[in-house]
This record gives structure tokens, C-alpha cells and sequence, in this order.
């Protein structure tokens, strides 16, 4: 069941980076402006959040059967995708990624709900999986980019839709819930709020707001990240060599959420998320330091900065569904999501701001504190992770006292 929702959850994010792998061409063919061009990305986020906003206030995760809804998250995602091969102006496609982002609210969060319900003592990993399977999946596009090149947008953009509808089908007909999954609660516009309310959950959300501030601004800027530092060396054509970079930076992160994930449930999610955080938030200060090297130590850096930035990311959510009620796992992963996504947006718009007053070698030291202030819930969690990180069962509801 693990491999094959896995499988589901890779083609269906597939959707995510389609847009962004593809922005020197967009750029050409709509004329976009740099804020244009980051709106590619951020709508993306902004319709994650309000898909998930919508999802967790309804409590959809816990209401509605969970693999039909990923599929229709899927199936939406994908019309949605195909659609912007037909616009002609940049407010089109921004709109169409916005409900790409809605869409794939019922895809991340859902799948994470599944794989919980197949895993207790092992959840560390089996998330570590799911996330493993949706980075590759994310990195997929910008591996179109640098096989195809740019001028086959619109067939790269199509495949990624192809393979959501096939990711879609597959759950829906193969995926089933597991044994630890908790009957659905009933409506409780409380549930959205106890995320916050229990320390046990507000640190762990904590810490993956930290991660969440460094995460997306690097996926999506460690292209021109990589195009400017081999300009600054003389390099004229960059744009493939970009994708290069950006597929091995988001694509790295695989192996690093199966390592901390086998890790993880041998010494514990919030150490191994907290030495994830101080890992990457290096890599993020030394990014001004290899600015303009050899591209060999470029893309050696940018493999490790892309291990380390996601390793964490399951462990987040795994601690989240360990320490929530267990018929309100769906709607506590949500929350999380959404209050992540939604700070993605600022850090995506305020890199490229900030490039241009700073300089593209500088702009990553603005990303540390994130890293940092991670760290510091995970090592606020860990104080108590060997009591409290370990799956809640259902339970009689807790005396008045």
C-alpha cells in the first residue's frame, strides 16, 4: 500500500513545479514581469492554502473518503495544468496555477492521512517515503526542462497533467485505508484550532513553519540561483544548465527523507528533524561562499542544500499525527499545511525583491532564520519526545480536571 501511494503521490505532484520548470519559456511567451514570473510559483502556494484553509474549516480530510478525494484533487489538477496550454496572457495562467494549488490541497495532505493510518510504530518512515516519492515528483519537471529544453512547454505541461490523471486513477482503484486509521470524526469547528491549543502539536507546526520559510524559496529560486553564479564566471548559455541545478536540488531531497525517516524512528522525529533544520540552514549561509565557484562544487553544494532541506519535512507531519486525536489526523495535517504554504508565499516574493537590491549571491542569508527558529521548537519538542512522540490511540475523552 506504501508503494503504491507513493507511486499516486509522485505523478500527482508532478503538477506542482510544472509551470516553474518551464518559466524562461513562459516568460517569452507571455512577457512576464519578475513579480509575473514569481506569481507562477506563489499562486501555486496561494491556492494550496486556500484549498486547505476550505479543507481543514470543513474538516473534509476526516469527512469525505480519503483516496476518492485525493483522486478528484488529482483529476482537477491535471484539467487545470492542461488548461494554460491554451491561454494567451500571463493572468490566465496565474489563475490556472491558483487552482492547480486548490487542487493538489486534496492531494499532499490526504495522502499523508492515508500512509498514517497503514503506520504506528514505523510512521517516521513510512511519511519519509510519501515525502521522498512527492519530491522526486516535484523535481520531475525540471528534468523535462533540461531533457526537452524550453521550446516544448506546452507537451512538457500536458505530460505532467497525463501522469496526475494516472496518479489519480491508481489510488482510487488500488489504495485502501489502513488498519490504525481512526473512524471520521464528527464536524467540529474546534479541531482547526487544538492544532495551535496542544503544545505537543503547536511545537511540532512550529518547527515546520521554520522549515516551510526555507523550503520553496530555495526549490524555487536555486535555478537562477545557479544561472547567475555561472553568468558571474563567464558561462553565456545557462538555461538548461539551471535545470540542471533545480532538478538536482529539489530532486536530492529524496535520499534525504528516507535517511532521516529510518533514522528518525530509531532516535527519535524532533532530533532528526532539528539536525535536518541546522544542516540546511548552513548550507543556506554558505550560499553567498560558493556564488560564482566551479560548477562542479555548484551542483555538489546544491545536492547536499537539497538532501537537507526537505529530510525534515516528514518528520513534521508524522509528529503532528502522533500527538493529534486520531479522528481528526486529516484535518490536524491540514493545518499544518496550510499555515506552511501560506509563509511559503512571502519568502518566494521576497527573494527575487531582495536579489535585486542585494544581488542573487547574498539573497539566501535571508532564509536562515527559518532554520533557526525550527531548531529551536524541535529542541523544545525532543524534551519530551521520548514521552510524548508516540501515537495516540483512542482514548476516553479527559476528566473536567
Amino acid at each position: 500500500m506504501l508503494g503504491l501511494l507513493a507511486l499516486g503521490e509522485f505523478l500527482g505532484m508532478t503538477l506542482w513545479f510544472s509551470a516553474t520548470a518551464v518559466t524562461p519559456a513562459l516568460v517569452g511567451e507571455f512577457r512576464l514581469s519578475l513579480g509575473q514570473t514569481a506569481w507562477l510559483t506563489m499562486a501555486v502556494q496561494g491556492g494550496f492554502v486556500a484549498g486547505t484553509l476550505v479543507s481543514a474549516l470543513l474538516n473534509l480530510p476526516d469527512l469525505l473518503q480519503a483516496r476518492r478525494l485525493f483522486a478528484i484533487g488529482c483529476f482537477l489538477g491535471a484539467i487545470a495544468t492542461a488548461a494554460i496550454t491554451r491561454v494567451h496572457g500571463p493572468t490566465e495562467a496565474i489563475l490556472l496555477r491558483f487552482a492547480t494549488g486548490a487542487a493538489l490541497a486534496a492531494v499532499y495532505p490526504t495522502g499523508l492521512k492515508i500512509a498514517s493510518g497503514w503506520f504506528r510504530d514505523r510512521r517516521g518512515t513510512a511519511l519519509a517515503v510519501l515525502v521522498a516519492a512527492l519530491t522526486v515528483g516535484q523535481a520531475f519537471p525540471h528534468l523535462l526542462a533540461w531533457l526537452t529544453g524550453p521550446d516544448s512547454w506546452r507537451s512538457q505541461m500536458l505530460v505532467t497533467a497525463s501522469l496526475a490523471v494516472i496518479g489519480g486513477v491508481l489510488v482510487l482503484s488500488l489504495v485502501r485505508e489502513g488498519p490504525f486509521a481512526a473512524p471520521a470524526g464528527p464536524f467540529d469547528p474546534h479541531a482547526l484550532a487544538r492544532v495551535y491549543i496542544d503544545p505537543r502539536t503547536r511545537y511540532a507546526v512550529f518547527g515546520y513553519l521554520g522549515h516551510q520559510w526555507e523550503l520553496y524559496a530555495m526549490w524555487t529560486w536555486i535555478g537562477t540561483f545557479a544561472a547567475a553564479s555561472l553568468a558571474s564566471r563567464g558561462q553565456v548559455e545557462v538555461t538548461r544548465a539551471a535545470s540542471a541545478a533545480a532538478f538536482i536540488g529539489v530532486g536530492a531531497g529524496a535520499c534525504g527523507c528516507l535517511v532521516a525517516g529510518l533514522a528518525a524512528d530509531r532516535i527519535g522525529k524532533a532530533k532528526v528533524a532539528g539536525m535536518a533544520l541546522r544542516v540546511s540552514g548552513a548550507c543556506a549561509a554558505l550560499a553567498a561562499v560558493v556564488y560564482g565557484s566551479h560548477p562542479a562544487l555548484l551542483y555538489l553544494f546544491v545536492a547536499v542544500w537539497g538532501t537537507a532541506v526537505v529530510a525534515d519535512s516528514a518528520q513534521f507531519s508524522a509528529l503532528v499525527a502522533d500527538n493529534s486525536r486520531p479522528e481528526y489526523v486529516g484535518t490536524s495535517l491540514t493545518v499544518e499545511t496550510c499555515s506552511g504554504y501560506l509563509l511559503t508565499m512571502l519568502t518566494i516574493r521576497v527573494v527575487p525583491s531582495l536579489a535585486e537590491i542585494v544581488g542573487w549571491r547574498w539573497v539566501f542569508l535571508a532564509l536562515v532564520p527559518g532554520p533557526i527558529f525550527g531548531a529551536w521548537a524541535m529542541k523544545r519538542l525532543g524534551r519530551t519526545e521520548g514521552i510524548r512522540d508516540q501515537p495516540m490511540v483512542p482514548m476516553a475523552p479527559p476528566s473536567p480536571e
